[in-house]
């Protein structure tokens, strides 16, 4: 499986991570003779860590237009893309080849199985079944360009020419997995233009020590509010997790990106609000009927919070917990209301590229053909995954997003080769 013997090929994709392997699978599937060049000894390394593990394979919206909103102003370079092979193509194309599937909370599909080395299995026999060339363990050194086209693939032991290439290098988050960025200076050097690359998804570092205290707790149904200078910048509202360092979750994972561009101006500030379903006006007339007893505040805390959070609240409100219920003071009411709707933290920073789950920024979508994923600087260089300066919020946007350039460019680099044959 490691170094091909063969020098000359129709299709040459480079990075066998999900765009690749779709890439290379279908080039094949249409007749190509194709090589696949990965620099790990095995693929889908990133793979096999998606989703915990399990592998959030697609996003069940099936109205193209409301799932490209999800990605954003640059949203619409996919919607092509996406009509040919969207979520249901996906979904498809996975059963057809022997992998049950489910939807979870968030329209979120995984194989049945929940395990991501299922959906791996599916795409390595796609590859065996249509002849796909491995070449693994391959360090690239660059490539041969002359005249606004590619003629080989330069290797640390030889060379790979072919008529077309795939480009699905990844981006730069979860270095460890292979994802160093190096596609993004090949690019670069063949004349593309690189949009900065920045973490987007990965989880947050806080200046507040205390949640250390309540690290390994997970929130369901709460919002999360980011404010800069007093003025609110973006919200969401979901799910997220306490870290020794800070946190993570879906919710905080979405709002990462923009974290991360409002550091770069200033302070930010998160503001957790535990009680959504209930506006201030509606807690304090709950509250106020609750303070009627004589309990002690520290045994009645647990009926409005989780456990791990009832010290925290009770010390931000400054109530002692073991003051009467109906002797705390209207004051005391309000600052408890201030921490149930508003729990604030500062954030510190992104904790960057090594454990973001995907990385913004990449080869400019100016420069790429969004019907054909083809390169308008290089005739016969295709892209698609990571690599495109395109990506999402967490639910399986960003496999997606691979599954659907990747499909695209496969099918148009084997089209290309048709046309020069």
């Amino acid at each position: 499986m490691g170094e091909t013997q063969e020098k000359f090929f129709d299709v040459a994709v480079i990075g066998g991570g999900p765009a690749g392997i779709m890439a290379a699978g279908r080039a094949a599937e249409l007749g190509a003779k194709v090589v696949l060049i990965e620099k790990n000894r095995s693929l889908g390394k990133k793979l096999l860590m998606t989703g915990g593990g399990r592998c959030n394979i697609s996003q069940a919206e099936f109205n193209d237009k409301k799932f490209v909103e999800k990605l954003g102003k640059k949203g619409q370079f996919l919607l092509s893309a996406l009509s040919v092979f969207g979520p249901e193509e996906t979904v498809k194309f996975f059963e057809e080849k022997g992998l049950r599937t489910k939807t979870e909370r968030g329209k979120r599909i995984f194989p049945a199985s929940d395990n991501a080395r299922d959906v791996l299995d599916v795409l390595l026999e796609y590859l065996k079944k249509n002849k796909v060339k491995l070449s693994l363990g391959q360090e690239i050194a660059g490539f041969n360009a002359k005249k606004g086209k590619i003629e080989s693939v330069k290797l640390k032991n030889g060379e790979i020419s072919a008529r077309s290439f795939v480009l699905c290098t990844g981006g730069k988050s979860y270095p460890k997995t292979g994802s160093t960025g190096d596609g993004y200076e090949w690019a670069r050097e063949m004349g593309h233009k690189i949009i900065n690359p920045a973490p987007a998804l990965a989880p947050i570092e806080t200046e507040e020590n205390w949640v250390k205290d309540v690290q390994g707790l997970s929130l369901k149904n709460v919002g999360v509010a980011l404010f800069q200078n007093n003025k609110k910048q973006d919200s969401r509202f979901g799910e997220m997790l306490f870290t020794h360092f800070g946190l993570s979750g879906p919710i905080i994972l979405d709002l990462s990106k923009k974290i991360g561009e409002l550091l770069a101006a200033g302070e930010v500030i998160l503001k957790i609000d535990l009680k959504p379903a209930l506006d201030i006006l509606t807690l304090d007339k709950r509250l106020q009927r609750d303070f009627k007893g004589n309990r002690n505040f520290k045994n009645y805390l647990p009926e409005l919070l989780p456990q791990k959070l009832c010290d925290l609240v009770a010390r931000f409100a400054e109530i002692s917990p073991d003051k009467k219920l109906n002797s705390i003071t209207k004051e005391e009411r309000k600052k408890l209301i201030g921490a149930l709707k508003g729990l604030k933290l500062t954030a510190k920073r992104s904790v960057g590229f090594s454990r973001a789950i995907v990385t913004s920024g990449g080869v400019d979508l100016k420069e790429i053909d969004s019907k054909t994923m083809r390169s308008k600087i290089i005739s016969n260089l295709f892209f698609a995954g990571e690599i495109i300066d395109l990506d999402g919020p967490t639910g399986g946007y960003n496999l997606q997003i691979c599954w659907s350039t990747g499909h695209a460019a496969g099918t148009n680099a084997n089209r290309q080769i048709s046309a020069i044959v």
